[in-house]
Protein backbone atom coordinates (compact mmCIF):
# COMPACT_ATOMS: atom_id res chain seq x y z
CA UNK A 1 0.00 0.00 0.00
CA UNK A 2 2.95 2.23 0.62
CA UNK A 3 3.88 1.98 -2.89
CA UNK A 4 0.72 2.77 -4.30
CA UNK A 5 0.63 6.02 -2.70
CA UNK A 6 4.05 6.74 -3.15
CA UNK A 7 3.46 5.41 -6.73
CA UNK A 8 0.19 8.27 -7.12
CA UNK A 9 2.35 11.03 -5.49
CA UNK A 10 4.59 10.53 -8.33
CA UNK A 11 2.17 10.54 -10.88
CA UNK A 12 -0.13 13.25 -9.63
CA UNK A 13 2.48 15.55 -9.26
CA UNK A 14 4.08 14.89 -12.89
CA UNK A 15 1.14 16.22 -14.43
CA UNK A 16 0.97 19.11 -12.44
CA UNK A 17 4.16 20.10 -14.04
CA UNK A 18 3.50 19.19 -17.56
CA UNK A 19 0.14 21.22 -16.84
CA UNK A 20 2.48 23.99 -15.40
CA UNK A 21 4.84 23.80 -18.07
CA UNK A 22 2.13 23.55 -20.99
CA UNK A 23 0.55 26.61 -19.57
CA UNK A 24 4.03 28.78 -19.47
CA UNK A 25 4.29 27.82 -23.32
CA UNK A 26 0.86 29.11 -23.95
CA UNK A 27 1.41 31.78 -22.22
CA UNK A 28 5.30 32.72 -24.20
CA UNK A 29 3.15 32.07 -27.26
CA UNK A 30 0.11 34.17 -26.84
CA UNK A 31 2.82 37.15 -25.48
CA UNK A 32 4.48 36.71 -28.75
CA UNK A 33 1.32 37.26 -30.66
CA UNK A 34 0.35 40.22 -28.53
CA UNK A 35 3.66 41.60 -28.99
CA UNK A 36 3.45 41.25 -32.91
CA UNK A 37 -0.48 42.72 -32.46
CA UNK A 38 1.09 45.93 -30.72
CA UNK A 39 4.20 46.93 -32.86
CA UNK A 40 1.62 47.19 -35.86
CA UNK A 41 -1.12 48.49 -34.27
CA UNK A 42 1.95 50.99 -32.68
CA UNK A 43 2.87 51.91 -35.79
CA UNK A 44 -0.41 52.64 -37.24
CA UNK A 45 -0.76 55.09 -34.80
CA UNK A 46 2.36 56.80 -35.16
CA UNK A 47 1.93 56.67 -38.93
CA UNK A 48 -1.33 58.46 -38.65
CA UNK A 49 -0.20 61.39 -37.03
CA UNK A 50 1.32 64.09 -39.41
CA UNK A 51 5.45 64.70 -39.19
CA UNK A 52 4.37 68.04 -38.21
CA UNK A 53 2.06 67.46 -35.25
CA UNK A 54 5.20 65.10 -33.61
CA UNK A 55 5.64 67.97 -30.99
CA UNK A 56 2.43 68.21 -30.12
CA UNK A 57 1.49 68.23 -26.74
CA UNK A 58 -1.91 68.46 -25.02
CA UNK A 59 -0.49 70.23 -22.32
CA UNK A 60 2.63 71.56 -21.69
CA UNK A 61 3.43 69.00 -18.88
CA UNK A 62 3.26 66.35 -21.18
CA UNK A 63 5.25 64.23 -23.59
CA UNK A 64 5.17 65.29 -27.09
CA UNK A 65 3.50 62.68 -29.36
CA UNK A 66 7.12 61.84 -30.20
CA UNK A 67 8.53 61.67 -27.31
CA UNK A 68 5.64 59.25 -26.13
CA UNK A 69 6.73 57.18 -29.00
CA UNK A 70 10.22 57.30 -28.01
CA UNK A 71 9.47 56.80 -24.30
CA UNK A 72 7.62 53.66 -25.22
CA UNK A 73 10.54 52.27 -27.22
CA UNK A 74 13.13 52.71 -24.73
CA UNK A 75 11.40 51.36 -22.22
CA UNK A 76 10.37 48.29 -24.58
CA UNK A 77 13.72 47.77 -25.37
CA UNK A 78 14.93 48.48 -21.48
CA UNK A 79 12.96 46.36 -20.06
CA UNK A 80 13.94 43.85 -23.21
CA UNK A 81 17.45 43.65 -22.85
CA UNK A 82 17.70 43.89 -19.16
CA UNK A 83 15.21 41.63 -17.53
CA UNK A 84 14.06 39.10 -20.63
CA UNK A 85 17.89 38.78 -22.42
CA UNK A 86 21.53 39.24 -21.93
CA UNK A 87 21.61 42.05 -24.98
CA UNK A 88 22.00 45.57 -24.90
CA UNK A 89 18.95 48.39 -25.40
CA UNK A 90 18.66 48.61 -29.19
CA UNK A 91 17.26 52.14 -28.42
CA UNK A 92 20.93 54.53 -27.75
CA UNK A 93 20.62 58.00 -25.88
CA UNK A 94 20.71 59.93 -29.12
CA UNK A 95 17.70 57.98 -30.07
CA UNK A 96 15.83 59.60 -27.37
CA UNK A 97 16.19 63.09 -28.65
CA UNK A 98 14.85 62.39 -32.24
CA UNK A 99 12.04 64.80 -33.24
CA UNK A 100 11.86 63.41 -37.13
CA UNK A 101 8.51 61.67 -37.56
CA UNK A 102 10.70 59.09 -39.98
CA UNK A 103 13.66 58.68 -37.53
CA UNK A 104 11.26 57.33 -34.49
CA UNK A 105 9.20 54.90 -36.66
CA UNK A 106 12.58 53.50 -37.77
CA UNK A 107 13.37 52.86 -33.57
CA UNK A 108 10.05 51.61 -33.15
CA UNK A 109 10.63 48.89 -35.74
CA UNK A 110 14.03 48.02 -34.10
CA UNK A 111 13.20 48.16 -30.75
CA UNK A 112 9.75 45.91 -31.74
CA UNK A 113 12.29 43.63 -33.97
CA UNK A 114 14.22 43.08 -30.82
CA UNK A 115 11.57 42.51 -28.46
CA UNK A 116 9.73 39.84 -30.57
CA UNK A 117 13.33 38.33 -31.07
CA UNK A 118 14.02 37.64 -27.53
CA UNK A 119 10.89 36.51 -26.33
CA UNK A 120 11.10 34.20 -29.74
CA UNK A 121 14.53 32.84 -27.64
CA UNK A 122 12.98 33.20 -24.24
CA UNK A 123 12.33 29.46 -22.54
CA UNK A 124 8.86 29.36 -20.85
CA UNK A 125 10.76 27.81 -17.86
CA UNK A 126 12.11 30.77 -17.11
CA UNK A 127 9.21 32.27 -16.65
CA UNK A 128 9.04 32.01 -12.85
CA UNK A 129 12.71 33.51 -12.29
CA UNK A 130 12.95 36.76 -10.25
CA UNK A 131 14.81 39.30 -10.89
CA UNK A 132 15.60 42.95 -8.95
CA UNK A 133 13.58 45.43 -10.06
CA UNK A 134 12.86 49.18 -8.59
CA UNK A 135 9.72 48.09 -7.36
CA UNK A 136 10.77 45.10 -6.19
CA UNK A 137 11.82 41.81 -6.97
CA UNK A 138 9.41 40.64 -10.02
CA UNK A 139 9.16 37.62 -12.29
CA UNK A 140 10.22 37.30 -15.84
CA UNK A 141 6.67 36.91 -16.70
CA UNK A 142 5.66 39.86 -14.48
CA UNK A 143 8.01 41.93 -16.48
CA UNK A 144 6.27 40.49 -19.83
CA UNK A 145 3.02 41.65 -18.58
CA UNK A 146 4.75 45.28 -18.22
CA UNK A 147 5.94 45.09 -20.95
CA UNK A 148 2.27 45.12 -22.11
CA UNK A 149 0.97 47.37 -19.79
CA UNK A 150 3.46 50.05 -20.29
CA UNK A 151 2.64 50.05 -23.89
CA UNK A 152 -0.92 50.08 -24.02
CA UNK A 153 -0.85 52.95 -21.03
CA UNK A 154 1.44 55.03 -23.74
CA UNK A 155 -0.66 54.19 -26.84
CA UNK A 156 -4.05 55.02 -24.73
CA UNK A 157 -2.64 58.65 -24.66
CA UNK A 158 -1.40 58.58 -28.20
CA UNK A 159 -5.33 57.95 -29.20
CA UNK A 160 -6.23 60.98 -27.33
CA UNK A 161 -3.39 63.37 -29.11
CA UNK A 162 -4.57 61.50 -32.83
CA UNK A 163 -8.29 62.67 -31.32
CA UNK A 164 -7.11 66.12 -30.05
CA UNK A 165 -6.12 66.84 -33.69
CA UNK A 166 -8.86 65.72 -36.08
CA UNK A 167 -7.44 62.42 -36.94
CA UNK A 168 -9.40 58.96 -36.10
CA UNK A 169 -7.24 56.29 -34.59
CA UNK A 170 -7.51 52.81 -36.32
CA UNK A 171 -9.45 49.97 -34.94
CA UNK A 172 -8.39 48.37 -31.61
CA UNK A 173 -6.13 44.72 -32.02
CA UNK A 174 -5.96 43.36 -28.46
CA UNK A 175 -4.76 40.06 -29.56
Amino acid sequence: MRYFWILFSCVLFTGFSARAQVTDSLFLKAAIVKLKNAKEYTLKVAQLMPAEKYAFKPVPEEMSFGEQLLHLGANLGWLSSSYLSKGSNPVSKQDAKLQDKEEILKVLERVYDYALQTLGHFEAAHLGDEVKFFAGPKTKLQIINLVNDHQTHHRGQLLVYLRLNGIKPPAYVGW
